[in-house]
């Protein structure tokens, strides 16, 4: 009888038309669950940074093209629409949030086994395919993880917690090209392949034992109804508008695809940009320069947090995107130490974009929050469009060239940073979870199989 009441308590189905204690936790009472999730921004930041030292790495021990080696890009954020808009998507529907998180875990574990065998046989497109397993498991668990984190405690602070467990993301691609340019590039070629080995099968054993602690872990859901509670008590516009109506969302999404397809390429080509500009630099010490960036992009999130602290989340987000128009622009033509400054402060500004465009393009859907989530997290795609773009152009033309395309992509996805500030609907809808006070009364939360005791004051919404 034990035994069962523990597998039903574990049960991983939730019913999305009834609210859980999860509509109004406090600042303290959704500490737990938000460090835990924020351990899943930690691992696909490794795994990013990673993949993109690995770029680099498989150009000189594959001697393969610029253009060839984007594929790995092309694999990893190929992937996340097929997760997001599909299998973690209807996941997410009909189960919950915890379910998808143990599913994305089961599938970077997956993936980084099954690299094993491709590496021993130096098998580039193998290699592709595993990484396009682990980027189904990296896009399930960010369909779940950032919504769950924007929408996990009171709406006010959802883009600083957003941002701030992102931050963690950022330490994570700091970490990987340090490791990478001590494990990878100072060793001959069968060993620094070893090495990638040990690498990704130390992955698969950390990311198992973390989908069995999410799974006896106590987290709450997020239903629907939940999501239409803290819109409604929030007063954010188009609640009760169908998906296809939500065009602040499909706008977010295109910002999204353009940000992160520039963001990508970016880092993808990093090592190659300074070893072009930069006389004297090896791949070796351009993984550490990598690295640096990753830091300054970490410290950016931390930063905007901050600033977020005073300034309204929106207003951050649009001097951001500006920034980074401002200054990836120069590093075009302006080379060595000149132009790697100028990717430093790009990489500092790119901090909070991905993460703020989450939490804004979420504002006021209600119930349509999840569906809303896979439409976001799926314009991730464009981290496997933009790169072979910037790779065959740099194939052609060198790396500092290619950041043409980049610019392009960073103005296109800077007309939503710019609507969310100046177009009244767009301003509006922002501005009304900053204000609002749901999770910071004097709410009382129970155990997820007792009611919900609600602040005076509430109770005819309730």
């Amino acid at each position: 009888m034990g035994s069962k009441s523990l597998f039903r308590k574990r049960s991983l189905r939730v019913e999305d038309d009834k609210r859980t204690k999860a509509a109004e936790l406090t600042l303290g009472q959704s500490f737990y669950p938000i460090c835990l999730v924020t351990i899943l921004f930690f691992l696909w930041g490794f795994s990013y940074g990673l993949l993109d030292t690995l770029n680099k790495h498989f150009q000189n021990t594959l001697g393969i093209s610029k253009a060839r080696s984007s594929g790995l890009q092309a694999a990893y954020f190929g992937a996340y629409p097929l997760a997001s808009l599909g299998h973690a998507a209807w996941i997410l529907r009909h189960f919950g949030y915890r379910a998808v998180f143990i599913w994305g875990l089961f599938l970077y574990g997956l993936g980084a086994l099954l690299t094993i065998p491709t590496i021993i046989n130096h098998s580039f497109g193998g290699f592709c395919f595993c990484i396009f397993i682990i980027g189904n498991g990296l896009g399930s668990l960010e369909t779940a993880a950032n919504p769950y984190v924007a929408v996990c405690g009171p709406p006010a602070y959802s883009e600083m917690r957003i941002n701030l467990s992102q931050a963690f993301n950022g330490i994570g691609t700091v970490v990987a090209p340090v490791l990478g340019s001590y494990v990878f590039f100072n060793f001959d070629e069968a060993t620094a392949l070893r090495n990638v080995q040990w690498v990704y099968l130390a992955i698969a054993c950390f990311v198992f034992i973390l989908a069995f602690v999410f799974y006896i872990s106590d987290i709450p859901e997020i239903t629907d109804a939940d999501m239409e509670f803290q819109a409604a008590e929030t007063h954010a516009a188009a609640v009760d508008r169908p998906f296809r109506k939500q065009y602040r969302l499909f706008h977010a999404a295109f910002a999204q695809f353009c940000y992160c397809g520039s963001q990508v390429a970016i880092a993808g080509f990093f090592i190659n940009y300074v070893t072009e500009t930069r006389p004297g630099t090896d791949s070796s010490t351009g993984s550490k320069f990598l690295a640096g960036a990753q830091a300054a992009f970490a410290v950016g999130r931390f930063a905007g947090v901050g600033l977020m602290h005073f300034f309204k989340p929106r207003i951050v987000f649009g001097l951001f995107m500006t920034m980074i128009i401002v200054f990836v622009s120069p590093a075009i033509t302006q080379h060595g130490n000149t132009g790697l400054s100028m990717l430093y402060i790009t990489l500092f500004f790119e901090s909070i974009i991905f993460p703020t465009i989450v939490a804004l393009g979420l504002r006021g859907l209600g119930k349509h929050t999840k569906r809303g989530s896979g439409f976001i997290v799926g314009a991730v795609l464009g981290g496997a469009v933009v790169p072979p773009l910037v790779g065959y152009a740099a194939d052609k033309h060198g790396t500092p060239f290619s950041f043409i395309i980049v610019v392009l992509f960073f103005v296109a996805s800077w007309t939503y940073a710019m609507a969310v500030n100046f177009i009244p609907s767009y301003r509006e809808n922002a501005d009304a979870f900053t204000v609002a006070t749901v999770g910071l009364g004097d709410s009382i939360i129970t155990t997820p199989d007792e009611e919900i005791s609600v602040p005076a004051g509430r109770m005819e919404k309730a």
